[in-house]
């Protein structure tokens, strides 16, 4: 039987029958902090960055892993498996992807790099379909060509905690940040293609919630799918009551609270919001 060993990031979110998973590996991505370098779920926490932000003179910065880290990681599961799996966070948001790729051709053991256009717990979910799927039995090929077909069903929209540090980050263009931040407008952030884009604008974060809600009912209405994703920040309790208010209507779907990670967090802010789901999910 061939043994796969499956690769993610610093961004994924790995839940707690996950994270001491045997045949699960995380790079962790970067974060730059007045010249100090953290990596990132090792030497920083998501609490303990949104503290030393509060003390920054200059603005935080993010790192892919380098294409050396992969390098050393595949020569190392090359001992002991016979391919590798890599699902990582969007190619448009991170050179995490091109750093696995290049890392690929530099080894002996074979390497699939999967860019999930996510990132966080709905990369999880697409790593963990993939893993399921392989288990029974199935064909690489027929596993990656499910999983680029279920990436493309996910639909994300964000609450953006602060749009100054995702202007700061390269995230957001000028126009887009001065009309949300000059005009007290609330932009329902959408993950398109793996890209940030402003869906709409709402006038307060109520009305934009709102708006996000009936995003999530069309889709639901339409697909049926299993698992709900509401991505946080820092301040988990904003999490959960929203989970408590999705529950009334939507008793049937499995709501997962997951927080962003100090990479995310570093563009985005600690009062993020967000939602995430797979249509093809199911």
């Amino acid at each position: 039987m061939v043994k796969t060993a499956w690769v993610t990031d610093s961004t994924a979110y790995l839940d707690g029958a996950l994270i001491n998973h045997p045949d699960i590996y995380t790079v962790p991505l970067t974060i730059i902090l007045d010249g100090e370098e953290y990596s990132d779920g090792i030497d920083l926490t998501s609490s303990q960055l949104f503290e030393k932000l509060k003390q920054q003179k200059n603005a935080p910065t993010t790192s892919q892993p380098s294409v050396g880290a992969f390098q050393e990681l595949f020569e190392q599961l090359s001992k002991d498996y016979d391919q590798i799996v890599a699902v990582l966070l969007s190619a448009k948001l991170s050179g995490t992807v091109s750093s696995s790729e290049q890392a690929a051709m530099l080894v002996s053991i074979p390497v699939t790099t999967i860019d999930s256009k996510i990132l966080t717990y709905p990369l999880t979910a697409i790593m963990k379909k993939g893993m399921e799927l392989l288990d029974e039995g199935n064909s690489l090929e027929f596993v990656i060509e499910q999983l680029e077909s279920l990436r493309e069903t996910n639909e994300t929209y964000v609450l953006i905690g602060s749009l100054e540090q995702l202007h700061r980050g390269g995230r957001m263009s000028g126009l887009q940040f001065f009309l949300g931040s000059m005009l007290s407008v609330k932009p329902i952030i959408r993950i398109e293609d793996g890209a940030l884009n402003v869906k709409e604008k709402a006038r307060s974060e109520k009305r934009a919630k709102e708006k996000i809600l009936n995003y999530l009912r069309v889709s639901y209405e339409k697909y049926q799918f299993r698992e709900v994703y509401i991505l946080y920040g820092l301040h988990e309790e904003q999490a959960i009551m929203w989970k408590e208010e999705l529950t009334i209507e939507f008793p049937l779907l499995e709501i997962i609270c997951c927080p962003l990670g100090a990479v995310i967090g570093v563009h985005a802010g600690e009062n993020t919001l967000g939602i995430s789901w797979h249509n093809g999910l199911k």
